[in-house]
């Protein structure tokens, strides 16, 4: 498992799905698809979300 940092090249919006799917060894689209499909259900999703794009670190 690689750091848990968000990439430069490979984001959409801030990069968090892409980070946790490199961490994880997934493709950052099963993430991002993932991440779609539980926002149909209530919940904080877009509150971790931001949270991440706070407290993951950029790639250097």
């Amino acid at each position: 498992m690689s750091t848990l940092a968000r990439p430069r090249n490979d984001r959409m919006i801030a990069g968090v799905c892409s980070a946790l799917g490199r961490r994880f060894g997934i493709s950052a689209n099963v993430v991002r698809l993932i991440f779609v499909l539980s926002c149909l259900l209530p919940g904080p999703q877009f509150l971790i979300y931001i949270l991440g794009w706070i407290l993951i670190p950029e790639e250097r």
